[in-house]
């Protein structure tokens, strides 16, 4: 019987996907996340950051939802996993769509050269919040939630910041479509002067050009977008206003949710990985309140600014959390067989 148990021990530490290995493999991976983009984040005032930079952000920032995902698929097929399977399966499909949803706003913003307000990545990155959602709130239903006053307190504060940041970020920031139409010929204006607004249309798509200057990469490598692209594009523009408000309330309802279950978790048997789930979704609420600031406040966005490597973060902590609820199941479980 011991020699059983001890296979079982050595069996569990020297496999790839232990939980050891997977915390020492994400720490590394976000130390390496942070040192480029503190080392590359930082261009020249008038420039852009050149693709291979843009690629590698993309790339750092969605593996490791990747793996969130392959992770949470093996927490769902285990029949041992103790907070419950379809947890999660809501949780590894949230990471899928991200990962999805990622690739199609890269593919949008490198391939294409484009930044529109909405694009097919947004109905995955909101089916994030949709199964991310959902997957957290079947993690707190089975709980009793007989959490103390200061931990009420807690969570009220946390959702009181919460809410104060996101109505700052939806009022205070300038009404870029406002900007655009002011800036911009009006439509009887077009009508009358043709020429004009197809001069004006050409310099507002036509990059600045400096003196003696060369395109740089990602100026060279993003192609023409075709027809099709820029009708999708058009018919998505008028849901601009109603998807970045999803977006700021899935941010509030997951830090509300997140801190609730970190504190019905506190100092339980789980309480380790699902202080990785929180922390992963306090990451994300920091990066994605950044990214609407920036993508509200910026003439022309551009991805690759320091705050997005918290996106880096709340994979790596997704995908801790999931190996290290994995573990924990597996040793529970073989602790009952040996009592029993």
């Amino acid at each position: 019987m011991s020699s059983t148990v001890e296979k079982e021990k050595s069996s569990s530490t020297q496999s790839p996907l232990s939980g050891q290995n997977i915390v020492y493999g994400g720490i590394a991976w976000a130390v390496a996340s942070l040192l480029f983009f503190l080392l590359f984040s930082i261009t020249v005032p008038g420039d852009e950051s050149p693709f291979w930079y843009l690629l590698g952000t993309y790339l750092l920032e969605t593996l490791p939802f990747l793996a969130a995902a392959l992770l949470c698929y093996r927490n769902w097929r285990s029949p041992q996993i103790a907070s419950g399977r379809n947890v999660w399966l809501g949780i590894g499909l949230g990471m899928s769509a991200w990962f999805i949803g990622n690739l199609l706003f890269g593919w949008w913003e490198l391939y294409w050269g484009l930044d529109p307000d909405v694009s097919p990545a947004d109905l995955f990155y909101l089916g994030f919040y949709v199964f991310l959602s959902w997957g957290m709130v079947l993690a707190v239903l089975p709980r009793r939630l007989n959490l103390e006053v200061w931990q009420w307190v807690t969570v009220g504060a946390i959702a009181a910041v919460g809410i104060t940041l996101a109505v700052l970020l939806l009022f205070a920031t300038p009404d870029t479509a406002k900007a655009d139409e002011t800036a911009s010929p009006t439509a009887t204006e077009q009508a009358a002067n043709p020429a004009t607004s197809a001069q004006s249309s050409a310099a507002k798509k036509a990059p600045p050009v400096k003196a003696n200057s060369s395109p740089t990469k990602a100026e060279s490598s993003a192609k023409e977008p075709p027809g099709w692209v820029m009708s999708i594009q058009d018919a998505l523009q008028p849901l601009s206003k109603p998807v970045n408000f999803s977006y700021i309330v899935g941010d509030v309802f997951l830090l509300i949710i997140a801190s609730t279950l970190l504190l019905a978790f506190w100092g339980g048997r789980f309480a380790q990985s699902w202080r990785m789930i929180a922390a992963a979704t306090f990451c994300l609420y920091i990066a994605d309140m950044w990214f609407k600031y920036e993508d509200a406040t910026a003439a022309v966005y551009q991805s690759g600014s320091l705050l997005e490597v918290f996106f880096v973060f709340s994979g790596v902590l997704f995908a801790i959390g999931a190996a290290l609820e994995y573990d924990v199941s597996s040793r529970s479980r073989r602790g009952a067989r040996r009592r029993a």
